[in-house]
């Protein structure tokens, strides 16, 4: 490639570069120098150096709120892992109607979070609600402390499934038939075959959906927003919301800042762990 090439290649991507120049790698390094200051947006910036770090550790509100945002992802990232791989495994066999049932699981992925937020909370409602009319009962579901956050994970794990399935079945999609006739030849059962073959070889596909899943769950924010605003008690409070509370209601810019920037190197940290991980248990690494 001649410098001319070169400077036509950069050309092109010269718009793309500006915008997250502008929108994203601009935007981060203002949040990290504002994340040493105190600022309510009206007053004037007030240096405070790593104290909006040092107040959030030692408030009790930010342990409970990275507690949720730590139960809530990995139980979402569990649950929308098995489920999909299950889904997708049955689906991958020659069943009558599996392409009206992979359009369904997938519906929800594609629907806006604001219609399935409307949807899930007439369905969890004390009083006039599907589910406590279904099983008879009379739960506060979305007002108790205890079931709160596992609705959430239900429906996120519920939004999620379809997606994560297609990625799975694509996965299936590149399985070699040789090698399971192999297995059938030597006599190997379809539960075995699942255990010692299949699962092996999905590995890569495995882990990437856990990593998406992982870092996806914990940027978590609009279904929080709509359907429970942190509540009841701080239950279902999670770092994302409590940074928009922050920034937005408390207008306590600097400390909404510290807070992304925890989450972020809390987020970069365990997808290190992930990728260092993965050589122990995915297949070609």
């Amino acid at each position: 490639m001649n410098f001319l090439d070169k400077k036509i290649l950069y050309l092109f991507i010269l718009p793309s570069l500006l915008g997250c120049a502008l929108f994203i790698f601009v935007p981060s390094l203002f949040s990290f120098i504002l994340s040493f200051f105190s600022w309510d947006l009206i007053s004037d910036i007030k240096f405070e150096g790593i104290y909006n770090y040092i107040e959030l550790f030692r408030s009790n509100e930010f342990k409970i709120v990275f507690l949720n945002t730590i139960i809530y992802a990995l139980f979402v990232t569990i649950f929308a892992t098995i489920i999909p791989l299950i889904l997708a495994a049955v689906l991958n066999c020659k069943i009558r109607g599996k392409e009206f049932f992979k359009t369904s699981y997938f519906l929800p992925f594609i629907t806006p979070m604001i219609v399935i937020a409307m949807v899930w909370q007439w369905f969890f409602d004390p009083n006039i609600g599907f589910i406590n009319m279904l099983f008879k009962s009379h739960l506060q579901w979305l007002f108790d402390a205890t079931l709160a956050m596992p609705v959430l994970i239900f429906v996120s794990v519920w939004k999620l499934a379809g997606y994560n399935m297609i990625i799975f079945l694509s996965g299936f999609a590149s399985l070699s038939d040789n090698v399971y006739e192999a297995a059938k030849i030597d006599g190997a059962s379809n539960i075995k075959t699942f255990f010692k073959i299949t699962l092996p070889l999905m590995s890569p596909t495995i882990f990437f959906v856990v990593l998406i899943t992982t870092i996806s769950s914990f940027q978590v924010f609009d279904l929080i927003y709509l359907m429970t605003q942190g509540g009841p008690e701080n239950s279902t409070n999670i770092l994302v919301y409590w940074l928009y509370k922050n920034a937005f209601e408390f207008f306590n810019i600097g400390k909404a800042s510290a807070i992304a920037y925890i989450l972020f190197v809390f987020i970069l940290i365990l997808t290190i762990i992930q990728w260092k991980l993965r050589k122990k248990w995915v297949i070609n690494e």
